[in-house]
């Protein structure tokens, strides 16, 4: 897998922690905060080491601690991703 689209990491997220309170994510929440869809760390935490081994691939753990939004999130995977695939 060269890329990790939203689709995927909100069935992620549902599998890991749940569906947020009352958030639809099948709308566009690329930019809606993380906690505002009912995610915490700890949800973030789990999809991060199920990413990194279903895509064996090594994430930054200090930028994934800025991405606030599914949108930095998924640049960061998608870097690691296209980064593990260059090499």
């Amino acid at each position: 897998m060269d890329r990790l689209e939203l689709t995927e990491l909100t069935t992620l997220l549902r599998a890991c922690a749940g569906e947020g309170e009352g958030i639809d994510l099948d709308g566009d929440v690329l930019d809606t905060l993380f906690l505002d869809l009912g995610y915490d760390s700890l949800a973030l935490l789990q999809a991060t080491g199920v990413i990194e081994r279903d895509y064996d691939v090594l994430l930054d753990e200090e930028a994934l601690d800025e991405a606030e939004t599914p949108r930095q999130y998924l640049d960061l995977v998608n870097r690691a991703l296209a980064a593990r695939i260059a090499a």
